[in-house]
């Protein structure tokens, strides 16, 4: 019974996924295949020197889409040098779903967000749609901060597989309730249409604030919070390209990990270069490229915090590859690239996983998506506490 219900769901699933993302239309102008070098930024030199061999904060970065190709694009428009390249510590992910050899970005960030593969889709449960504990609920048990930040809706697949457990990724104003179910301190994304534009009429902002979060529609205010509970919801669903976001993931990287740092006993937060993936979908050459950079310059936020810090150890890592992409041309002088795609959809290549910090040196090598998940985990336990995390309640 349970499989014939597994095959249900997955069957449903990937007609609804179809039906509602809109970013995925093929660019068919051939200036958009090619990045012209628009964008530059210097990069720093940042020598690892860990405080201790287990982090007390992890910072976990996601380039939606992401894989080397993504990266080579980058790092050849912004003439060879990346913030990326202070990262020794260099493996690679297997980024299959539990029912498909190609997973989306639902599974592929359960699997990293709670060490549990699951079918594509599925938003923080398992095969058998039961709700397992996120890395974030688990370092909220801990005592520890924790945060979201994405490029898209915060009640997108990615973010939403690390705080909400629902069998779809489309249940976008149900994943949105999930945020009341735990004392996230942070999130900075866009989505306010599934908080306050609801079917059930609700007004989940007003929620937020009764449980002493601030809630703010307007980067400008965002980053003058200096402490306290933060609902920064950007845009009315997903935000705009890199090029009209006026740098909101870095800014928000910054402002988010200076609130998350004041806790004692440490933080965990996820960082998402959305619309990586979205460029990818769209064979948009010039699409990807930008927002590799832009993630590429919020990594450097992270790097000046966890350098100055000690105790931080950086992941950086992708859910999955979009497009197929191949840099056919280019010009590390100019920052010129050109890219081609086998498709309009994910890949099954496997992804590149960098490390900084205390516990770099556990993610080198060939790891399965859902390993990068159990050893964030284990890395964020205090293996001196009793506290435990069997279950996740969903009835809250």
């Amino acid at each position: 019974m349970k499989k014939q219900l597994f095959l249900a769901i997955a069957i449903l699933l990937s007609c609804n996924l179809l039906a509602q993302e809109n970013y995925k239309t093929i660019t068919k102008e051939d200036s958009l295949k090619t990045y012209r070098g628009t964008t530059t930024y210097p990069v720093k030199e940042y020598r690892e020197s860990p405080k201790s061999k287990k982090p007390k904060n992890i910072i976990l970065m996601i380039g939606d889409g992401m894989g080397t190709a993504q990266i080579f694009a980058g790092l050849t428009a912004n003439h060879g040098n990346l913030f990326l390249n202070n990262f020794k510590h260099v493996g690679f992910s297997e980024t299959q779903s539990a029912n498909h050899y190609i997973t989306d970005s639902a599974a592929g960030g359960t699997a990293l967000s709670s060490g549990y593969r699951t079918y594509n889709g599925a938003i923080g449960v398992d095969t058998d749609t039961i709700a397992q504990p996120t890395i974030l609920e688990i370092a909220e048990n801990e005592g520890k901060a924790t945060g979201l930040v994405s490029t898209s809706a915060i009640t997108h697949a990615t973010p939403a597989s690390f705080i909400a457990h629902q069998p779809s990724r489309n249940m976008y104003e149900a994943i949105a309730g999930d945020f009341l179910k735990t004392d996230i301190d942070v999130f900075i994304g866009g989505g306010y249409k599934h908080f306050t534009d609801r079917k059930d009429g609700k007004d989940l902002t007003a929620n937020l604030k009764k449980k002493g979060y601030v809630v703010l529609q307007d980067m400008n205010e965002i980053e003058k919070v200096k402490s306290g509970k933060l609902a920064g919801l950007t845009a009315f669903e997903h935000n705009p390209v890199a090029s009209k976001r006026d740098n909101m993931l870095p800014r928000s990287t910054k402002t988010a990990l200076n609130i998350l740092s004041q806790n004692k006993e440490g933080f965990f937060i996820m960082i998402e270069g959305s619309q990586i993936d979205w460029g990818g979908h769209q064979n948009n050459t010039n699409y990807v490229a930008e927002e590799m950079l832009d993630f590429d310059r919020s990594i450097g936020k992270a790097l000046d915090f966890a350098v100055n810090n000690g105790e931080t150890l950086i992941v950086v890592t992708a859910d999955h590859e979009t497009g197929g992409m191949a840099i056919t041309n280019g010009d590390m002088e100019t920052g010129k690239v050109e890219g081609s795609f086998i498709e309009g959809d994910h890949s099954g290549v496997m992804v590149p996983v960098f490390a900084f910090g205390p516990g770099a040196d556990q993610f080198s090598g060939i790891m399965k998506n859902e390993e990068i998940g159990k050893k964030l985990i284990s890395l964020i336990k205090d293996k001196e506490t009793k506290k435990h995390v069997a279950s996740v309640d969903l009835s809250k």
